[in-house]
């Protein structure tokens, strides 16, 4: 399925220098059209002293591992995003957050919502159990089948 989305160059440019970017070799990659800018960075390489353009959002980038986002912790569980955009973890900002650590979900609960085309979508849990990490931070710009929080299911 095509993830691209043409009216909005972010999530466009993302979608296209992604793939190159996880087989390149590269620890950064930054990228400028006009007053578009993309920066992807792999975890614990230096940030960029440029500052960011009003509007973006930073991006998550994927672990050098064997699955595009690494694996849960023995007996976990990733719950993952449905599609690409901008994850928030609360209703409004200022108001309290879905979830936190160490919360029981269950199956359907809502944990988040991530901003596509202007739309907010609340993302609902697939896997019912206690969050025993938190893998995004909310303004993060997420990838489809990216892991938001990782979930222990024996509780």
């Amino acid at each position: 399925m095509n993830e691209r989305r043409s009216g909005d160059p972010i999530l466009a440019a993302v979608d296209l220098l992604t793939p190159v970017f996880e087989t390149s070799g590269l620890d950064e990659l930054e990228v400028e059209a006009g007053e578009l800018v993309v920066r992807l960075a792999r975890p614990g390489a230096a940030p960029a002293p440029a500052p960011a353009a009003q509007g973006t959002a930073p991006v998550t980038q994927a672990p050098p591992s064997g699955s595009p986002w690494g694996e849960p912790a023995a007996g976990m569980r990733f719950v993952t995003a449905p599609l690409t955009g901008v994850w928030y973890s609360a209703p409004s900002p200022g108001a309290r957050a879905y979830l936190q650590e160490g919360d029981e979900i269950g199956v359907g609960s809502v944990i988040g919502l991530i901003e596509a085309m202007k739309l907010f979508n609340e993302i609902k849990s697939d896997v019912g159990g206690r969050v025993t990490r938190t893998l995004v931070e909310t303004g993060t710009l997420v990838k489809r089948q990216q892991p938001l929080l990782e979930v222990d299911p024996r509780t």
